[in-house]
């Protein structure tokens, strides 16, 4: 996955080819306000932060690490549900403490709702690297990132952020492998639950349940399909749309795990059994899912090696490395456990 042969001889030194006081008249600025930008300092207004940040990549800037500091790797959440961010700290710690370098976390949920800059706060830090996984990072960010001269990498983006590199599980394959077992079973009635249209995990599931359907030569039913977020309310509520047509699902194919957990819910209003009455599958595996009521078949991300995965990227890139591609997909698993049965159980 890392290109080997280009090491720490290969990264860029902290002073680029080009003066501060160059860069600030090329930038229609002031030296200090180069200087700020540089160090991650706030009191730059956006575009003018783009605008020298854009400046001093092209010119070879990065910024220097303080001597004799703590080698640290920061993984950034937004709302994530516990038990994924730990797995995901879990697999970073791992590539990390063998590395001797230190892992923090931050939860940005407070700095976005208040209108706040985070990415700033984390160049003031200075750490080894950047981990983020939250789907309200953009291609800007890691501009910023970039000219900060801190590696940064991304886990499961919602939109394309190249060239920042981004970890992530093979939506598509899992959304794929969820539709065939209920395929297998002898649904033919399938009704699926989707994430954000403009989501790139949302899409590729949508597409792997498309994929299977076609294969099987069952035709998509567009009354079967409800988009949404991933949440539990939408979940119930799109759940409960589907179950009230008069030609409702057999199965659904849930975007994630939180939806069927709402679907579950809206079920049980109808008076409907699960699996008797209806199959459902998930997405994620998380901890709930085994202690449902009938345990839930999902898809299993494998959290702990995607933040092991995006960590040995991350020191790669701190080391002066080059990756040998942006994107990395790891396997998922179905998990096949009470949620769904042959159709002729109906």
């Amino acid at each position: 996955m890392i290109d080997e042969g280009h090491g720490r001889q290969s990264r860029k030194p902290w002073r680029g080819d080009l003066p501060i006081a160059t860069i600030a008249e090329l930038a229609g600025v002031s030296p200090p306000t180069v200087s700020k930008v540089l160090n991650g300092r706030g009191g730059v207004g956006e575009q003018t932060r783009l605008r020298v940040e854009a400046l001093l990549r092209d010119h070879g800037y990065r910024r220097r690490q303080a001597s004799g500091a703590a080698r640290c790797i920061e993984v950034v959440f937004h709302q994530m549900l516990p038990s994924i961010a730990m797995e995901i700290l879990r697999g970073v710690q791992e590539v990390a403490g063998a590395r001797d370098h230190t892992v923090g976390f931050s939860d940005v949920r407070r700095r976005i709702l208040a209108g706040q800059p985070w990415v700033e706060p984390l160049l003031l830090r200075q750490p080894a690297a950047v981990i983020t996984a939250f789907s309200l990072i953009t291609a800007d960010d890691g501009k910023r990132f970039a000219a900060g001269g801190v590696p940064l990498v991304a886990i499961d983006p919602t939109s394309d952020l190249s060239p920042t590199p981004a970890v992530g599980a093979n939506n598509w394959s899992g959304a794929l492998a969820a539709t065939r077992h209920l395929l297998d079973l002898g649904h033919r009635r399938i009704g699926v639950i989707t994430g954000p249209v403009n989501d790139l995990s949302a899409r590729a599931r949508l597409d792997g349940f498309r994929a299977a359907l076609d294969y099987a030569g069952v035709p998509f039913d567009e009354t079967l399909e409800r988009r949404g977020v991933f949440s539990f309310d939408d979940g119930n509520e799109l759940g409960a749309e589907l179950l009230a047509q008069d030609a409702p699902p057999s199965a659904v194919v849930c975007g994630n795990d939180l939806q069927a957990l709402g679907l579950y819910t809206a079920a049980r209003a109808r008076g409907l059994r699960i699996p008797e009455d209806l199959s459902v599958t998930g997405f994620d595996d998380i901890d709930h899912a085994p202690w449902l009521t009938p345990p839930l078949t999902t898809v299993r991300q494998p959290f702990g090696e995607i933040g092991a995965t995006a960590a040995r990227l991350a020191l790669a890139l701190a080391d002066g490395g080059r990756l040998a591609q942006e994107r990395y997909e790891l396997g998922t698993t179905l998990v096949v456990r009470g949620s769904t049965a042959p159709a002729a159980a109906r």
